[in-house]
């Protein structure tokens, strides 16, 4: 069981070397070489009660034990895919493990198990369910089971409670906690107002330059021209 807890998808191969898969019509089960299709992908659900399994085809059907019977001849019951109102024992399966990925699947509270039938067609590659016992060859109840996608669950930590039954956050919630739920995007203030003693001193400094300047007109006009130190000759 801790096998399929781990395993999100998984492929079942049988003892013919076929796989189990779900019939394009969205009801048959069969069984074929090529396991590389969509209908060969089981994605696996787990009942916590108890110790089954259900099995969803990739049309989200269930992997069901029928009451059908099989085909002419055979005193077993036919494997279809349903999707039932209630999800009672005839869509759960109890994995039996022989081997580190060999399994067999039990049909929940019954001794009937899944079966991947050879022989002669039209018996060959169907697949139906029957006690173990009356069984032509046991092997045939027999499948290996291949990991497709594994189930991210297990990585994630488990949560502490107190002794008060309250749930501790991570550092990564507290972080995220932490955070501003809101970002302050409003423009900055407008720089302040100029004082009143720079504006006076700015002032101050145009005046002064307006006054040097006449300074410099009027001593251009009174002032007598020296010649003699220019060296100009007198007339």
């Amino acid at each position: 069981m801790e096998f399929f807890k781990k395993a999100k998808a998984v492929r079942f191969r049988s003892h013919h070397n076929k796989y189990l898969l779900a019939g394009d019509d969205e009801e048959s089960i069969w069984q074929d070489r090529d396991g590389t299709v969509k209908n060969a992908k089981w994605t696996v659900e787990i009942n916590e009660i108890g110790n089954a399994i259900r099995l969803k085809s990739c049309y989200g059907k269930y992997l069901t034990a029928s009451n059908m019977p099989g085909l002419l001849g055979m005193k077993s019951k036919k494997v279809v895919q349903t999707l039932p109102k209630t999800l009672d024992c005839s869509v759960e399966w109890e994995p039996i493990r022989e081997g580190t990925f060999k399994m067999r699947l039990k049909m929940a509270g019954h001794g009937q198990f899944l079966r991947a039938n050879g022989g002669v067609p039209p018996w060959r590659n169907s697949i139906t369910h029957d006690t173990a016992h009356r069984c032509a060859a046991k092997d045939w109840v027999s499948w290996d089971v291949e990991v497709v996608e594994i189930s991210m669950d297990q990585f994630l930590a488990p949560k502490e409670t107190t002794s008060d039954g309250v749930e501790t956050k991570d550092d990564d919630s507290q972080q995220a906690d932490n955070t501003p739920s809101e970002i302050d995007v409003t423009s900055p203030p407008p720089p302040p107002p100029p004082s009143k003693h720079s504006s006076e001193t700015k002032k101050n400094k145009r005046h002064g330059v307006r006054a040097n300047d006449l300074y410099s007109y009027f001593s251009m006009c009174t002032c007598p021209t020296d010649y003699h130190k220019k060296g100009s000759k007198s007339s």
